[in-house]
C-alpha cells in the first residue's frame, strides 16, 4: 500500500470557526504561505459561499499560493459549487471540497431528506463540481454516526461521479481509535470502488482522540489526514498537524510513512496562528507547547545536560525552534530588515514592507534591542487602519496606588472626533469604559489577555480581547511598547471587525 501520507490543513476554514479565531484577508493570506513553506499538500483556504470576505480571501489565496492545492469547501448545493469554483478557479491545483450529511440523525432532522435523495445530490453535485474542476473531494458528513452499507454506497456513487478523494470525517469526536480502524475496515469491504481512491480522515477531538483516531485510520488504509496548526476548530478543535507529523517522524519504527511536511517550520507555523488568533498556546502543549522541551526536575536537568536522549525523544531543531542571534537596532537599514523579514518566511510588497519598515524605525527608537518576536508582530498586527471606521486619535491616562485612575480616549469615529471620559480601578478598565462612552454599542467584554513577546522592560505588549456582540465573538489584537495602548487598540480591533 502507498505509504504516502497527504496532510490536508483546514486551520484557514475550520480553525477559523473557533468562537473567537476569526481572520481577516490579510492574516489568511500571511498564515496559507506559511503553510504553503511548511509544506502541507493541501490548504482548506475557506468555505466561499459562508461571506464576501470568505470568497474574497479563497480567491486571494488560490492567486498567491504556488506549491500547496488549494481547496474550497461547499456544501452539495450548485450555488456553493458555484461560488467555490469562481473563487478557486485561478489556482494552480485547485480542489473543490463537497459534502452532505449522511446519519440518520443529520438525515432526518437537519436535511429533511430521504437516504435515497441524498446519494442523489450527492452524486449530481459531485459531478458538476468535476465539471468544473479537475479535483474532487466528497465527505460524509457525521460518518462515523452513518450506516456502513450507506457510507459504502454514496462512496461508490460518488467516485463513479468524478471524486477522487473520499473523506471519512468523525465530525463529533464520537468514535474510538480500534472501533475507526474497523468502521473503515468494514466500509472497504462493502465499497466496490474505495480502494481507488484517496482515503481521508477528519477528526475532532471532542474526547481528546483525534490524533490517536486519525492514526488508527492511517492503519485502516486512510492516506489524508484533515488537521490544523495547535488542533485548533470547532469545540474541542482538530487532529493537531504537529503531533501528527511529529509521531511519524519519531515513530518510523510502528508509521512507516512518507510525507512532504518540513518540520523546521512548524513552531514558527504554531507561533504564527497563535499571533493572528489570539488564542494563547498552553504551555504543557505536545511538541509546540513553552515547556515541551523545558526541564525543571533537577534528575530530568542532569540527565539531559549529560545526553539529550535521557528525557528528549525529539530535538528542538527539528521543530525549528532556536535561540536566534540576530539583533536589530535602529541604525539598521532597510537591506538588512527586507533579508529578516524574508529569513522569518514572510513575503511583502512594496507597499506592505515600507509601512513593517517605517513601524521597525519607530519601535526602534523606542527599544534597544529588536527580536525576531517583535518583527514578527509587527508584521502579523493588523497594519492597515486607515480605512477603520474607528480609530484611535490620543489617550491620557493618570493612575496611581492612592487614586482612582482616570482615562480620556479621543477616537476618530468615520472623521468626526469623539472624546470619552471615565475612572475606573485600574488603567485598561477607565480606557474601556472611555471608549464605550464613545461608541454607544452594547458589548460584553469576553476576555483580556496580556502578555511580553520578548525579555526586558521595554518588551513589547501584546494584547488581545474578545468581545461578544449579537451572539458573535469578535477578536482584537495590537502590539506596544505602551500596554495601554496596545489594549486600546486591541479593543477597537474587535470592534472594526464587528
Amino acid at each position: 500500500m502507498d505509504k504516502q501520507i497527504y496532510f490536508f490543513d483546514t486551520s484557514l476554514r475550520d480553525g477559523e470557526q473557533s468562537p473567537g479565531c476569526s481572520m481577516n484577508k490579510r492574516e489568511k493570506l500571511l498564515l496559507a504561505k506559511q503553510l504553503d513553506k511548511l509544506g502541507v499538500d493541501v490548504i482548506e483556504a475557506g468555505f466561499a459561499a459562508a461571506s464576501q470576505g470568505d470568497f474574497e480571501s479563497v480567491q486571494e489565496i488560490a492567486r498567491e499560493i504556488k506549491n500547496s492545492t488549494v481547496a474550497v469547501l461547499a456544501r452539495a448545493i450548485k450555488g456553493d459549487i458555484d461560488r467555490a469554483y469562481e473563487a478557486v478557479k485561478e489556482a494552480k491545483k485547485p480542489r473543490i471540497h463537497t459534502f452532505i450529511a449522511t446519519s440518520d440523525i443529520h438525515m432526518k432532522y437537519k436535511l429533511n431528506m430521504k437516504p435515497e435523495e441524498v446519494i442523489k445530490r450527492a452524486e449530481e453535485m459531485v459531478k458538476y463540481a468535476k465539471s468544473l474542476v479537475p479535483e474532487v473531494e466528497f465527505s460524509a458528513e457525521d460518518a462515523t454516526r452513518s450506516s456502513t452499507d450507506f457510507l459504502a454506497k454514496i462512496f461508490d456513487r460518488a467516485i463513479l461521479a468524478g471524486a477522487t478523494i473520499i473523506n471519512i470525517p468523525d465530525t463529533v469526536g464520537y468514535v474510538t481509535p480500534d472501533k475507526f480502524y474497523e468502521f473503515i475496515m468494514e466500509i472497504r469491504e462493502k465499497s466496490k470502488y474505495l480502494d481507488r481512491v484517496t482515503i481521508s480522515v477528519h477528526c475532532h477531538n471532542d474526547l481528546g482522540l483525534a490524533v490517536a483516531n486519525t492514526l488508527a485510520a492511517a492503519k485502516a488504509g486512510a492516506r489524508q489526514f484533515e488537521c490544523t496548526i495547535n488542533g485548533i476548530g470547532e469545540r474541542a478543535g482538530n487532529a493537531a498537524l504537529e503531533e501528527l507529523i511529529m509521531i511519524i517522524k519519531t515513530r518510523k519504527d510502528i508509521y512507516d510513512f512518507q510525507t512532504n511536511i518540513v518540520t523546521e517550520e512548524i513552531f514558527k507555523t504554531s507561533q504564527l496562528l497563535s499571533r493572528i488568533t489570539g488564542s494563547y498556546i498552553q504551555a504543557n502543549k505536545a511538541i509546540v507547547g513553552e515547556n515541551a522541551f523545558a526541564h525543571e526536575s533537577g534528575i530530568h536537568q542532569h540527565g539531559v545536560l549529560n545526553n539529550r536522549e535521557t528525557y528528549e525523544i525529539m530535538t528542538p531543531e527539528s521543530i525549528g525552534l532556536k535561540e536566534n542571534k540576530m539583533v536589530l537596532g535602529k541604525h539598521s537599514g532597510r537591506h538588512a530588515f527586507r533579508d529578516r523579514i524574508e529569513t522569518l518566511g514572510f513575503n511583502l510588497d512594496e507597499e506592505e514592507f515600507n509601512k513593517a519598515f517605517q513601524q521597525f524605525k519607530s519601535l526602534a527608537d523606542q527599544k534597544k534591542t529588536i527580536y525576531d518576536s517583535d518583527i514578527e508582530a509587527l508584521i502579523t498586527r493588523k497594519t492597515n487602519r486607515e480605512n477603520n471606521k474607528y480609530k484611535l486619535k490620543r489617550f491620557v491616562i493618570s493612575s496611581g496606588n492612592t487614586i482612582s485612575s482616570v482615562a480620556s480616549v479621543v477616537l476618530d469615529i468615520d472623521g468626526q472626533v469623539v472624546e470619552g471620559l471615565a475612572s475606573a480601578g485600574g488603567p485598561i478598565d477607565a480606557a474601556v469604559s472611555a471608549m464605550e462612552k464613545c461608541l454607544g454599542m452594547e458589548l460584553s467584554f469576553e476576555d483580556y489577555s496580556l502578555q511580553s513577546i520578548t525579555e526586558g522592560t521595554d518588551a513589547l505588549g501584546y494584547a488581545s480581547v474578545k468581545l461578544k456582540f449579537d451572539g458573535k465573538t469578535y477578536s482584537g489584537r495590537d502590539v506596544s511598547v505602551d500596554v495601554v495602548e496596545a489594549s486600546i487598540n486591541a479593543y477597537l480591533d474587535a470592534v472594526n471587525k464587528i
